[in-house]
């Protein structure tokens, strides 16, 4: 019986050959990559202090709103898109009233809402940071003027208020104080 000392070698290199025709049969996969903002704002506090940034994704039809907010009091806090891009302090009563091109009535779980502007509330931990993902299908964040832009006319604000919406309260869902503010821009 003779004893090859080449068949190991032999086995692995057709092994190789066979896993490299196999990869290059399958079709590529390009890398992940996260769509571009197409729209942002940067919250600030009365004290000119940025607490938070949010992005704005144009999907289809509807806006997916990403906030990260940071150095805030802990608690549920309510979160609502301005009708007017201007945000002066103390109060940031500049920004108007909610975001209503529809004549809607306030609160994500009303009959005759909500209003484009309306938000689900963000919980601040205890460190003060607090993180909120939702998509918004009333508003669009889209070139032109239409009624739905948040980019269209007088622009559009991003409020972090003092205390929580309570989702049905018009106009405002005794939320409290504003507490900080964001004009919402397109994104460079």
């Amino acid at each position: 019986m003779r004893v090859s000392t080449a068949a190991p070698w032999r086995a692995a290199l057709v092994a190789a050959l066979s896993l490299a025709t196999a990869a290059c049969a399958l079709p590529y996969v390009p890398p992940f990559t996260s769509p571009q903002p197409s729209a942002v704002a940067h919250l600030s506090d009365s004290g000119g202090r940025v607490v938070g940034n949010a992005v704005f994704l144009q999907d289809g039809g509807s806006v997916r709103i990403l906030l990260d907010v940071a150095g805030v009091t802990p608690g549920s806090k309510a979160v609502h898109i301005h009708e007017v891009g201007l945000c002066e302090p103390p109060g940031f009563e500049s920004a108007g009233g909610h975001f209503n091109p529809d004549k809607a009535h306030h609160g994500i779980g009303t009959r005759r809402g909500p209003h484009a502007g309306d938000l689900p509330n963000i919980v601040i931990d205890a460190t003060g940071k607090g993180h909120l993902e939702f998509t918004n299908k009333h508003v669009n964040v889209k070139k032109g003027n239409n009624s739905t832009s948040l980019l269209s006319g007088k622009g559009t604000a991003l409020i972090l208020h003092a205390e929580a919406d309570d989702m049905h309260s018009d106009p405002e869902g005794a939320s409290g104080a504003r507490l900080a503010c964001g004009v919402i821009m397109r994104a460079q």
